[in-house]
Order: structure tokens, then C-alpha cells, then sequence
């Protein structure tokens, strides 16, 4: 039998994390034994765990080790971090570490950096004294690549005490929640969190047009709530359509019926921007006069227009060269305290992979796969809300009104 003694720091047992690392430990194939366990006596203390991991082969012992590494464990014995040069550009060696989205500690020349850029699916790159995540597309020749799991150290968010009551929807994905006490618990962590500096970035897709949520998200933007908005190119020309047209999908959102010739809009839409030369060129020669892109433009908010294969058009301002959309996505997201998603979620996904797991991410969506999917893929700091998206931006506004 092969065994190692590994360690965890931290709220251990509110967390879940002490059950997780047990059942991680059998689904493995290996066993344990609790060497030393000490609870925390408050609610600020951290708990510690030793844990004896054994295993019948070399093989499964390091799987297990591997695994565990992900819940925050490490070994007792420490060592520098394995790394390696990469042979060449975009190829690293093939037992990279692949990272999560939890703040990670890395041991080199026996002192420990804290790892830059914290993604999730991507290399670490040591460089001199600091270490950052990397993707495999902006990996060089040469490259120092952390390879295995020693000398690493992950950091898991632990749940927070429910200071702002969420946990009414922190756990299972739900339709059953009342939409005004989210929009309100949300309204309280948007004001908190602009207080203290921080920045909100909104991630929109055409949704917020067709359920009316215009005038609400204006009004978010006017009232200094949108720091970067992320979307695609249907967001913005179905806004462009219903400002100049009254139509989204050539449905007028007053009446709720289609009008003649309304599919043509979203096509004159496009033309219009293009006569103007972009967005701004819209706004400044006074053709765009109200809606999302406009108050983006007007109050200097940030906007990245991700493109795809399906758009129309697209817009002047629409990316199209995904690799430059995606930096561009993940520099607005950089200095982020809470990112907002209403219901587009190949974005939301999207953004939750560029993502910190400390970074609060709120998802609107009327589909709870979309919110489901994001808790898959990593993204565990997702609160979900499944309701109308129009309908919550309108109480979100009238919450943040009423301070």
C-alpha cells in the first residue's frame, strides 16, 4: 500500500468541503484515515485537517492527490512546484497542471507566489519571481510550464455567513423564489458594492429587448450601476431596432404584435449604424437618441460586441476576430467585484470561465439549465434567479431607487 499525509485549511465544515474531500478520497479508489482534526471555535476560525491518503498503486495515489489538490489540500511534505519548458508554441508538456478558478499558491525556488491572471482551464507560466495563468494559445517556446501537483496550493471560496441573506437562493437552482426578494438582496449587494469602489460588469443578451427591459438597464446605466457591458451583436441591434423602430424581432413591445414588413428592421437597423460609421457615430450625429447603446455611448460605459457565425450584418462595432473578443471580455473583467448575467448563455458561460471563483456573478435566466450550466462548468459563486428578465430589471431599478 502507498500513502501520503495531506493537509486542509479553512471553514472545512459549513463549506462542505470536509465531506467532499471524504467522498473524493473512495471515488478515487483509495482510503482514509483522519490523522488530526481541529474545529474552529468561531465563525471567523478556520478548522485544519490531516488526513492520511492510502492507495494499492502509485498510480491511484497520485490521481487521488490530484484530485484533493482542487478542494484546497496539500501535501504535508513540501516541494517545489515540477516545471518545464514548453517544446513549442501553444504545446505544453502533457502532465501540465490545469487550473481552477480559485485564488492558487505556487511553490518555487522554495518560496511561495501567489499565481497571477486566476483563470480556470488554463497553464501556469512562471516567469523570473512571479507566476500567472496562462492560456494554451499565448503559451511560447520555452516557457516554464508548472507541470504535476506538487508545490501547489488552491484556496477554495469558502461560503461566506449569510450577511445579506442569500441563502435562500445559494443552494438548489429554483423557480420557486419570490423575483422581488432577489431583485431586492441583489439591489443591497450592487449598492454595498459601489460603496466600496468596486466594479459591476452586465452581461446581456437580445432578452433584455424583447421581455422590455430597456428603460429599466437605462436607467441602471444612468444611475452609475453598469461599469462594462459584454454582449453580442444581437443585443445591440435589436436595441438600435426598438429605438428607431419601436420593434424587436419586428414585434412592437407596446401593443405585442407583430407589425407589416417588421422582419425588415432589424436589417434597417444595421443599415442606419453603417450609414453612421459605428454606435457613436449614431449617437453624436443625433440619428440614436435613446436605448442601451445609447446610454453607453453617452455616459462612456465600456461595451465589447462579441460576434458569431449566426449575425446579421454584423454592426461596425461587432468583433468578429473571436481571439481579440475574448482578451477584450477578459480585460474588462480584470478588476470586476460582481459580474451580472441576464440570460444569454453561451456569454455567461463564457465569462464565467474567465472568472476568479471571489468574483460574485448573479444569473437571470428563464431557463434554469442556463444557470445549471454554469455550476457545472466551475463557476460554483453563481447565484441563480430564474424568472423574466425584464421583469427583474424592473424591480432591480426600482430597488436601487428606493436606496
Amino acid at each position: 500500500m502507498y500513502s501520503e499525509i495531506i493537509q486542509a485549511d479553512g471553514h472545512l465544515v459549513d463549506s462542505q468541503i470536509l465531506s467532499k474531500v471524504f467522498d473524493r478520497v473512495i471515488a478515487c479508489g483509495s482510503e482514509f484515515e483522519v490523522v488530526q482534526f481541529n474545529l474552529g471555535r468561531t465563525n471567523e476560525d478556520f478548522s485544519h485537517l490531516e488526513l492520511r491518503v492510502t492507495a494499492g498503486t502509485p498510480e491511484i495515489l497520485a490521481k487521488t492527490l490530484e484530485e484533493l489538490v482542487e478542494l484546497g489540500c496539500y501535501q504535508t511534505a513540501v516541494a517545489n512546484a515540477t516545471l518545464r519548458m514548453a517544446e513549442a508554441d501553444h504545446v505544453v508538456p502533457d502532465d501540465f497542471y490545469s487550473t481552477t478558478n480559485h485564488r492558487t499558491f505556487l511553490r518555487a525556488r522554495d518560496r511561495w507566489l501567489e499565481v497571477g491572471k486566476q483563470r480556470m482551464d488554463a497553464v501556469i507560466v512562471v516567469e523570473g519571481s512571479s507566476a500567472e495563468c496562462r492560456k494554451l494559445r499565448d503559451v511560447r517556446r520555452g516557457d516554464l510550464i508548472v507541470c504535476g501537483v506538487h508545490g501547489i496550493r488552491i484556496q477554495p471560496e469558502f461560503k461566506e455567513r449569510d450577511r445579506l441573506g442569500f441563502a435562500f437562493m445559494a443552494n438548489e437552482i429554483s423557480s420557486e423564489r419570490r423575483t422581488e426578494t432577489a431583485a431586492r438582496k441583489v439591489a443591497d449587494l450592487m449598492r454595498q458594492l459601489k460603496t466600496e469602489g468596486g466594479r459591476i460588469i452586465f452581461v446581456a443578451g437580445p432578452v433584455v429587448i424583447h421581455t422590455g427591459g430597456v428603460t429599466a438597464f437605462c436607467e441602471l446605466i444612468r444611475n452609475g450601476y453598469v461599469d462594462a457591458l459584454l454582449s453580442g451583436n444581437a443585443l445591440a441591434v435589436h436595441d438600435v431596432e426598438h429605438a428607431l423602430y419601436g420593434t424587436s424581432l419586428g414585434v412592437d413591445l407596446e401593443r405585442g404584435v407583430p407589425i407589416e414588413e417588421g422582419h425588415k428592421n432589424h436589417m434597417r437597423a444595421i443599415n442606419v449604424i453603417n450609414r453612421c460609421g459605428s454606435l457613436q457615430g449614431a449617437v453624436e450625429s443625433g440619428v440614436l437618441r435613446s436605448g442601451v447603446m445609447y446610454e453607453c455611448v453617452r455616459r462612456g460605459v465600456p461595451f465589447i460586441l462579441a460576434g458569431s457565425i449566426r449575425d446579421d450584418g454584423p454592426l461596425p462595432d461587432t468583433m468578429m476576430d473571436l481571439i481579440k473578443a475574448q482578451e477584450a471580455y477578459a480585460d474588462l473583467l480584470s478588476s470586476a467585484k460582481m459580474v451580472v448575467c441576464l440570460s444569454s448563455m453561451l456569454h455567461s458561460i463564457g465569462v464565467g470561465n474567465m472568472l476568479p471563483s471571489w468574483v460574485r456573478m448573479v444569473c437571470v435566466d428563464i431557463n434554469p439549465a442556463v444557470v445549471t450550466k454554469l455550476s457545472d462548468r466551475g463557476s460554483r459563486q453563481t447565484i441563480g434567479i430564474v424568472t423574466d428578465v425584464g421583469a427583474f430589471l424592473g424591480l432591480l431599478a426600482q430597488r436601487l431607487r428606493e436606496g
